[in-house]
């Protein structure tokens, strides 16, 4: 017995309307069990996760044949509920045999709000923003944190503890706003729609993620002046602008904890006065130095988000920070670690973000299926509606990156499918999809190498560079992979250099400095072409997806708008495959044509290693 022949709920044939559904839905069910099988009782339990799983039981009634199968339906209320419903089956025989399908997984989402189609639409550009580009070599002087700067633009950040066997993230490049200002032109020849930058607010470290002061730009980037210049020239170019908010945890070094003395202000740090009007914003274990941080490192404490004083400074107050940045030119936020924020801290920002830009988005930072997403202990409501209108989509990088390691194009399929059917469709079509960030190794030395080597040394993996095959490798798997990310629901992100060929492992191997003419040429173009089909095609940006084939190392899908149709070939295999289409072909990345045979059908060879982007030829 083939569970997926009674049930499939991915098929509309079985479950109607497909996927995740509204609040206030009605929803069919249908199962087609083998009439040899001899059941004649079929019933549907339904529990209710948000409503103290509250179970609901339906008997599906007998509804006719299908051939040879029993067909029995039912059709389940969900009213005004919101949150997920696992429902399973029970088939009863008049024997007392018995079988069981499920559990399986509905989401109801909250769609009284129209999600701006923009983010998912377009193409983004993660920029780290020391690593960028810079105009001038900075002076580090009277900036927090100890700094030092590389004079050099092109040497190797540091990466070894220092005499206290820290990591202390001190060393910098200087790369500004100003530099990508300079660079926005480029951005846009790219086709890039939003740029995303890590974080810009003063802090102690090259990558910002401790912030100092959510109300300064800093100082090495420059000033909220030069922000709001550049966000102009952006928006003048047809480009937006998204921030990083760290919301979960300030840095040591801050305005807010002060743990060093850094910031000489009036007003004490938590760390230096009990009586701090931060001192509620974190929870002191032994005042003043033992307290929760993030994941246990002492220069990133934990905040208490559910603090009053600390959502009026962030989210509610007139001018808090969510909004004032908003004001100044930004257009979106992306949060940080967005599982370790509660939902109420992350539906509050929401609300504050379209009350003050109601176009502007709100993407988490989560890592795995968003819509059941356990934290803490807590199913998260990130995408059930009025929360985050996105998600980051690393589902979608490990699978496709399984894929073209050598992996079966039906695990892919599997994976994106298991989204699509879970995901509302407005966080489905909203991801960040991405093959790279700055949390994982580069992605042309993975494609390339094979895997992350991390048996191998520090040292070594600093000093390593890929040899002529493994680059020839990487970019010819680098090449299929961006294929699938430009032609895939959701925002295509890069990160900044892998169109330019960086190589690199973890950070800080992965942060290097955007090699500004030493590029490769071939690699841009290649991007650039993608950006221009992305663009071009309604179907690539807002179609819905297909999937023609998914089996061993081809993968085919097809994109719908309408009339318009855009099929992705994509054979990441060592031997030719071929693609059966049903209408003369033509690929627009080599401009071949594929004619019709008279049996109707076109005959798309793949060679091996090779992505095709096929549309209709006249005939």
């Amino acid at each position: 017995m083939h569970d997926a022949q009674i049930f499939d709920p991915r098929s509309t044939d079985c479950k109607s309307p497909y996927g995740a559904v509204p609040s206030g839905t009605a929803v069919t069910f249908t199962l087609r069990p083998d009439r040899s099988w001899g059941f004649s009782r079929v019933t549907m339990l339904a529990r209710f996760e948000s409503s103290e799983n509250r179970t609901v039981e339906r008997n599906l009634h007998w509804d006719g044949l299908d051939g040879r199968r029993d067909r029995y339906n039912c059709t389940l209320e969900v009213g005004d509920y919101v949150g997920l419903v696992w429902y399973s089956f029970c088939m009863e025989s008049l024997d007392g045999r018995r079988a069981d399908l499920g559990e399986y997984q509905l989401t109801v989402y909250d769609d009284s709000e129209t999600v701006p189609g923009w983010f998912g639409e377009g193409v983004t550009y993660q920029i780290f923003p020391d690593r960028f580009r810079r105009r001038t070599v900075p002076s580090p002087q009277g900036m927090i944190g100890g700094r030092s700067v590389h004079t050099g633009w092109r040497e190797e950040p540091a990466y070894r503890p220092d005499e206290n066997g820290e990591i202390r993230n001190r060393d910098f490049f200087g790369g500004s706003l100003a530099g990508v200002r300079e660079k926005l032109p480029y951005l846009r020849s790219l086709g890039v729609d939003t740029i995303y930058f890590c974080p810009i607010f003063e802090a102690p470290e090259n990558h910002r993620y401790g912030t100092g002061d959510y109300e300064k730009i800093d100082p090495m980037l420059g000033d909220e002046k030069e922000f709001r210049a550049m966000c102009a020239e952006a928006h003048d170019l047809g480009m937006r602008i998204m921030l990083d908010g760290v919301f979960n945890h300030t840095g040591f070094v801050s305005r807010y904890f002060n743990g060093d003395g850094s910031y000489q202000t009036q007003v004490p740090g938590a760390a230096q006065s009990p009586d701090s009007p931060y001192r509620k914003w974190y929870n002191f274990i032994r005042w003043p130095d033992q307290y929760d941080s993030w994941w246990g490192i002492y220069s990133l404490p934990a905040v208490n988000e559910s603090e009053p004083s600390y959502m009026d400074y962030i989210i509610k107050g007139e001018n808090s920070i969510i909004r004032r940045w908003l004001r100044a030119g930004a257009d979106g936020w992306r949060l940080d670690v967005a599982d370790e924020l509660p939902d109420a801290f992350v539906h509050a920002l929401h609300q504050a973000v379209r009350e003050t830009k109601p176009d502007a988005m709100v993407i988490g930072e989560v890592w795995e299926d968003g819509s059941s997403k356990i934290a803490y202990g807590v199913r998260r409501k990130h995408i059930l509606g009025g929360h985050c209108d996105g998600l980051m989509n690393y589902p979608f990088r490990n699978a496709a990156i399984s894929y073209l390691l050598g992996g079966d194009a039906k695990d892919f399929m599997e994976a994106m499918e298991r989204l699509r059917a879970n995901y509302p469709p407005f966080a489905y079509h909203s991801t960040m999809n991405a093959l790279g960030t700055h949390d994982t190794p580069r992605i042309l030395t993975l494609l390339g190498v094979g895997s992350p080597c991390a048996e191998q040394s520090r040292d070594w993996r600093a000093s390593y560079r890929m040899d002529r095959e493994q680059m020839a490798r990487g970019i010819a798997r680098l090449k299929l992979g961006t294929l699938i990310l430009y032609t895939f629901p959701g925002s295509p992100t890069v990160y900044y250099g892998d169109e330019a060929g960086m190589e690199g492992f973890e950070d800080p191997f992965n942060r290097r400095t955007y090699p500004w003419g030493e590029e490769n040429e071939a690699l841009i173009a290649w991007y650039r072409m993608l950006g221009q089909f992305r663009h071009r095609f309604t179907a690539l940006r807002r179609g819905e997806i297909t999937y023609h084939t998914a089996k061993g190392r081809l993968l085919v899908f097809r994109r719908t708008f309408g009339e318009e149709q855009v099929v992705t070939a994509v054979n990441a295999g060592e031997r030719e495959r071929r693609v059966c289409l049903p209408w003369a072909a033509r690929d627009l990345i080599t401009g071949e044509t594929f004619p019709r045979f008279a049996n109707g059908e076109c005959h798309v060879n793949m060679p091996p290693l090779t992505g095709r982007l096929l549309v209709p030829a006249e005939e």
